[in-house]
């Protein structure tokens, strides 16, 4: 098999001379570089050295001794390094050469695709002119690596990271190594592709897979609305026209909540003795 069409793929070959910039290696019919740049070591003539192979930026065959973190038909977690508009991102496989993920491979919503430092499962694609470019891993590849939730599992917080998305929803792989799906009722805005977002477990399927949900626990959402309105109080010097009488309408235009919302939080700031109504009108307590 010609050397071209072994690029994205692991082999041993023999070290045919020493150059001044590197290394020449044969499989016994062609001979490929090894620059010195991409060398894990030293090496003499005759030597076997397992290389990675890959196109340089001519599209000529070129080796590294440092080995990636993936192969073509291998998959792996991988870190996104750069983001091009109209092009893609790139992604870290362990070598100098950073890999595409074409835009074509991404959301049509840019405003969801991945940022530098968000993670994504996927594998090397070599096209037909032998250039390698990423994909990503499918629904059934993901399922390969998972692990079934049980009902014990139910209401557990859980991290992950998104590696597929869609207008319905969002679908997660979470550190337990569990699939999941956020509705999109589930989340106050849609995650990247590729980002890590924690959330919580609210059903366990038969088939061991689990729907999330991003938004906070009615507790936690509580004290963050309370604590929105009061710092909206204090902003105004301890004192706004509003109170659990005002308008839906007002109230969701300033505070951007409901009215029920509204009151309950308005009505933990009362018990919890911070403010006080007088009229149509709410005021700071003195301390």
């Amino acid at each position: 098999m010609a050397l071209i069409e072994q690029v994205g793929r692991k082999l041993t070959l023999e070290v045919a001379r020493k150059a001044a910039y590197g290394y020449f290696l044969t499989d016994g019919e062609e001979d490929v570089l090894l620059h010195s740049n991409e060398a894990a070591g030293e090496y003499g003539e005759g030597d076997q050295v397992e290389v990675f192979l890959y196109p340089d930026a001519h599209g000529r065959v070129a080796a590294t001794s440092i080995m990636p973190t993936i192969t073509a038909g291998e998959y792996a977690w991988l870190k996104v390094v750069d983001k091009k508009p109209g092009v893609g991102v790139f992604l870290d496989i362990g070598i100098q050469k950073d890999i595409l993920l074409g835009e074509e491979d991404l959301p049509a919503h840019k405003e969801i695709w991945p940022a530098v430092g968000d993670m994504l499962y996927t594998t090397i694609r070599v096209n037909r002119q032998y250039r390698l470019y990423a994909k990503l891993a499918t629904d059934p590849v993901v399922q390969e690596i998972s692990q079934e939730a049980t009902r014990k599992d139910f209401n557990k917080n859980v991290t992950g990271h998104i590696y597929r998305t869609a207008k319905v929803g969002s679908w997660i792989y979470t550190l337990e190594g569990f699939r999941g799906f956020i509705h999109e009722s589930q989340r106050a805005e849609e995650p990247r592709l590729g980002e890590k977002v924690e959330g919580r477990i609210i059903d366990v399927k038969e088939d061991g897979t689990v729907n999330v949900s991003l938004l906070a626990r009615k507790q936690d959402a509580l004290d963050e609305d309370a604590a929105s309105i009061y710092d909206y109080l204090l902003s105004r010097n301890g004192a706004m026209p509003y109170n659990d009488k005002s308008q839906p309408e007002d109230i969701q235009e300033r505070f951007g909540l409901s009215k029920g919302a509204f009151k309950r939080a308005l009505g933990k700031l009362m018990k919890d003795g911070k403010v006080y109504q007088e009229g149509s009108w709410t005021y700071k307590k003195e301390e």
